[in-house]
């Protein structure tokens, strides 16, 4: 298949993100109308020709959620209808990611829907980025591209490193990201051991690990509240740290969580633009994914190898 088959459109969770995919890979953004019916309804038609193509559909699940999720369905029926020969669903972000499993009775395990959801769209294929936890790819009976944004969080974090720097997981389902973290950069390794109280309350318990005197960085792949990484903060300065940042994947903030990290507990929380964010003239620096996203588009469409996407340069 050779890239001049290779189609790209959007739908309008985070256009601007989109943009600066094909802008990264010199392509233009594929013309597609994508609205709503005066009741809600979604109204998808895309605008030029797709038979026989390669068609990339980026559209990060980011709120309203459910909307932009039912976005991404319709665009891939679409394509799939209009006799495209490969569908493959982008998703920058993947809602529902942390419904991967059934901890109390009478749930739904929702990140399996949403994989059968696509499937049965039309998809065929997915790139993703960190997603919640690694065996959501097992839900796919697709493949799936599973990207990393560390290297793009390590080239930053590298020409800002600290002599005395150690990196810390908000709870213990992160250990395994802040190990890799720690073993790149050449850093010590800590955990804040916590206890959720609600969906948007979290207690810091206790610190593991030597923080005193120390330029901490928290690493956690997803935050919408900034409770765990506030708490964790606390925790931190309590325990003598010099200073506290933060590096998230994926940062879907609201109200509550803009109102703690004007507390100042986190002197910098470094992102990516898998969503859109706005800064509020906040300490938060956004790192753009997209030069990843469109060299992963490149090397599947003429179907090379994406293992180099994850190497870390000077690694």
């Amino acid at each position: 298949m050779s890239e001049s088959r290779l189609k790209i459109f959007a739908g309008n969770s985070n256009r601007p993100l989109a943009e600066a995919i094909c802008q990264s890979i010199g392509m233009p953004l594929g013309e597609a109308t994508v609205t709503s019916f005066p009741d809600g309804e979604s109204f998808v038609k895309i605008n030029e020709n797709v038979r026989g193509h390669d068609a990339y559909i980026i559209q990060s699940t980011c709120p309203p959620t459910n909307h932009h999720l039912m976005e991404l369905l319709i665009m891939i029926d679409a394509a799939r209808r209009a006799s495209a020969q490969r569908i493959t669903a982008v998703l920058p972000f993947y809602g529902y990611a942390r419904q991967d499993r059934k901890d109390q009775p009478r749930v739904p395990i929702t990140a399996k829907l949403v994989a059968n959801l696509l499937v049965s769209a039309g998809a065929n294929r997915v790139l993703t980025m960190d997603l919640h936890s690694q065996q959501i790819q097992g839900f796919f009976d697709i493949p799936v591209d599973h990207l990393f944004a560390s290297p793009v969080f390590f080239d930053y974090l590298t020409k800002t490193k600290s002599d005395k720097l150690v990196v810390c997981s908000p709870d213990v389902g992160g250990m395994k990201m802040a190990s890799a973290y720690a073993d790149i950069l050449g850093a010590g390794l800590g955990l804040v051991a916590k206890k959720r109280k609600n969906a948007t309350t979290v207690e810091a318990i206790n610190v593991v690990g030597e923080v005193e005197g120390c330029d901490v960085l928290l690493v956690d792949d997803i935050t919408e509240t900034a409770g765990t990484l506030t708490a964790a903060a606390k925790m931190l300065r309590e325990h003598g740290a010099r200073s506290v940042r933060a590096a998230v994947s994926h940062c879907i903030l609201n109200e509550v969580a803009y109102e703690r990290l004007r507390s100042g507990l986190i002197d910098e929380l470094i992102t990516t633009d898998s969503v859109p964010i706005d800064t509020r003239g906040l300490p938060i620096t956004v790192l753009s994914i997209a030069p990843l996203l469109g060299q992963a588009i490149q090397r599947i469409n003429t179907n090379s190898s994406v293992t180099g996407l994850f190497r870390i340069k000077g690694f």
